[in-house]
């Protein structure tokens, strides 16, 4: 099939790598003011991986969505919806699939990802998430993981897993769209939050973290209409181990560096995504203590050390 991959950061230059492994025709895109973009239409290689030479890379994104049948998207969550917008004055958008990439919430609404797109192009649409495990420096070591594809139309989901399943990763299908954004989305809060006990030497509150933390969360999508259980699929609970202890986790380093009076110039989602959680809490009236933790600490000045020890070193109470 022919692939086009729009967003030429660390994920989506890897999603164009492994899309032309498992045998597709595939087109790169990238801004032209893009470092990223740049660096690979001058290397062609990034900090990660080397792109092979039948890759094709361009700054047009009309000929990029022209050359698609599947269209797949890794930009910044907060960037989506006037990217969303930027596509729909293009033409030849009818009959494609579209797979986002990406794992967030819109920071001033709530919505999830999926919505955001729709509303922007319309519920003729097919669109899809691709979430889930797995981290770019593992996989082109070769190392396997399993991941989510998930959307409303199970023939949509099925199409793109049988065009993408592999031995490097085996694809799922996700048929709870809304349990599988949330969790995906959310894990990246649990992220900072796992990073901030790290760095305050509490990292053996981790557990504590991981039963508590899916626990309100799957409270959240049952009240959004989604399956409660998804929290412990591989969308949510299946990707801790790559987002809480991980080297590799942006979002678990932000933390860290958070607490610690340190910088942390690269992008981690859960920063808006515990913005969108925070509105979404008042939405549907669920107490979400972790995640509204979280947000006094990043955005009220609350004292992330004890603010934490008040979170889960309260007096006893009943477990949940």
């Amino acid at each position: 099939m022919n692939i086009s991959v729009l967003g030429c950061g660390r994920w989506g230059t890897f999603i164009a790598w492994y899309v032309n492994k498992v045998g597709h025709n595939v087109t790169l895109w990238g801004r032209e003011s893009s470092k990223n973009y740049t660096g690979l239409k001058e290397n062609r290689k990034n900090d990660y991986l080397i792109l092979p030479d039948e890759i094709e890379l361009t700054n047009s994104l009309e000929n990029a969505i022209a050359f698609a049948d599947i269209v797949i998207i890794s930009i910044s969550a907060q960037e989506l919806r006037s990217f969303a917008n930027q596509l729909n004055a293009l033409n030849e958008l009818q009959g494609k699939t579209f797979v986002l990439c990406m794992k967030g919430l819109e920071a001033a609404s709530g919505k999830r990802l999926s919505q955001v797109f729709s509303e922007e192009l319309g519920k003729h649409i097919n669109v899809a998430v691709w979430v889930g495990p797995g981290h770019v420096q593992d996989f082109v070591r070769h190392i396997p993981n399993c991941m989510v594809i998930g959307s409303d139309n199970i023939e949509v989901t099925k199409k793109i897993v049988k065009e993408f399943n592999s031995d490097l990763i085996r694809f799922y299908y996700g048929q709870d769209l809304i349990g599988n954004e949330i969790g995906a989305a959310t894990k990246n809060v649990m992220g900072i939050a796992a990073g901030m006990l790290d760095g305050l030497n509490y990292s053996s509150l981790k557990g504590s973290l991981m039963a508590r933390g899916t626990r309100e969360l799957s409270r959240l999508i049952r009240a959004m209409g989604g399956n409660d259980l998804s929290i412990y699929g591989l969308s949510h609970l299946g990707d801790y181990e790559a987002t809480l202890f991980s080297e590799h986790s942006h979002n678990r380093k932000f933390g860290q560096a958070f607490v610690e009076g340190k910088r942390f110039e690269k992008l981690a989602e859960g920063v808006s995504t515990v913005k969108a959680l925070n509105e979404l809490s008042l939405q549907y009236d669920v107490e979400l203590p972790i995640c509204h933790a979280i947000y006094e600490i990043l955005f009220e000045n609350k004292n992330a050390k004890e603010t934490l020890e008040e979170l889960f070193l309260r007096p006893v109470r009943f477990e949940f």
